[in-house]
């Protein structure tokens, strides 16, 4: 079997979120020295914020086989996810397409780095058998 294959645990969440909100939390003085307009970083935290709420929803349904239901709502809130926040820089860009570029940029990056970590966590665990 190769390294994609094998099937692991789901890994905690808690280092990968930690890891995002650190780069919201560097991202701060970052646009205050540079003098970038904190409502960006503001409506990217907001993003966020409201993001992880979602997904804390979402993590509390039960996976798999026993629970089809469930897993077809949470495939369908991890896309709403996606979608609204696409959907709000679109509104915002229409009135402010430098706030919106911003936002979405520092989003981004949070939402990377919070991906990265955790395919980390993942392939680092034990696969099982």
């Amino acid at each position: 079997m190769s390294m994609l294959s094998t099937p692991r645990p789901l890994p905690n969440r808690a280092a990968p979120v930690a890891g995002s909100a650190a780069v919201l939390a560097v991202a701060l003085p970052i646009f205050l020295v540079a003098g970038w307009r904190v409502a960006a970083w503001a409506l990217a935290v907001v993003l966020w914020v409201a993001g992880q709420a979602l997904g804390v929803l979402l993590a509390r349904m039960r996976l798999g086989l026993s629970s089809l239901a469930a897993s077809g709502v949470v495939a369908f809130g991890m896309m709403f996810r996606a979608i609204a926040v696409m959907v709000v820089l679109v509104v915002v860009a229409v009135s402010d397409a430098k706030l919106a570029l911003g936002a979405a940029l520092l989003y981004a990056l949070a939402y990377t780095f919070e991906l990265g970590l955790s395919v980390v966590a993942y392939f680092s665990g034990q696969p099982q058998r």
